[in-house]
């Protein structure tokens, strides 16, 4: 079985693990590593029927483009995952899987010629779909308790020079005040708060517990990845407060 590529791609290598859309339409993009060691074995596993796992695109090393799903279908790439009160993800969104080896790999860098690949991907995707900025997002924004992908040494500032996702030069790290896990109160609320307003599922509790350290730490990698420790600094603070900025009124 084959189906028309919807953005450029080598191949068609169609994964069963797919379904119809639930949702109208198309208004996120996420991105995931493999974290496996070999592109042959996460070609596999997202193909596999008992893997029950599948992306639309998978950006191998070099540069090459495998479409396994059609844009059209629902792809089973986020899993359990929420953004924005929204909760099935994968009806709303395209999935983009990028062959590397992940944190349990060493997490090293990505190549250029397969960053230059996602970001034309990526560019192709969002001129055929209304995908806000703030909604091209990571793995582990939207499952920050169970995903670290795609890491933090993945590039979102140079996809970010090509117009592709929302981003601000984070805030300089600095000495001073921070919070952790343990703290209470309204200053820990507030901040909740801004991380809720933004698009993390963190209820506002008041307790600095570790969901929340999840989500600063799936924060961080996206947006601070300079030093990701799951404490809440002033530099992680001030970097959400300038994207909150900026997004669109």
């Amino acid at each position: 079985m084959t189906f028309p590529a919807d953005a450029p791609a080598a191949e068609v290598l169609p994964s069963p693990n797919r379904g119809p859309r639930i949702a109208a339409g198309i208004d996120m993009l996420i991105l995931h590593y493999t974290g496996m060691p070999t592109a042959e074995g996460a070609l596999a596993r997202l193909r596999d029927p008992e893997a029950e796992v599948s992306a639309h695109y998978l950006v191998f090393e070099d540069g090459c483009v495998v479409q396994l799903v059609p844009e059209a279908e629902r792809a089973w790439h986020a899993g359990r995952a929420s953004w924005a009160g929204i909760g099935d993800i994968n009806s709303r969104s395209v999935g983009i899987e990028i062959v590397h080896p992940g944190h349990d790999g060493g997490l090293p860098p990505y190549p250029e010629v397969q960053i230059a690949a996602v970001t034309a991907l990526c560019a192709d995707i969002l001129a055929r779909h209304p995908i806000p900025a703030a909604r091209v997002l990571a793995h582990s924004d939207v499952a920050p308790a169970r995903k670290e992908d795609p890491g933090e040494n993945f590039p979102w500032d140079r996809l970010a020079a090509a117009g592709i996702g929302h981003w601000v030069a984070p805030a300089p790290i600095r000495d001073g005040r921070f919070f952790a896990m343990g703290e209470a109160g309204e200053p820990i609320a507030a901040l909740q708060a801004m991380f809720a307003l933004y698009g993390y599922d963190q209820p506002v509790t008041g307790r600095f517990d570790e969901g929340m350290r999840a989500v600063v730490t799936a924060f961080q990698r996206h947006f601070r990845p300079a030093r990701v420790d799951g404490v809440a600094d002033s530099s992680t603070i001030t970097t959400l407060r300038d994207l909150i900025a900026a997004l669109p009124a």
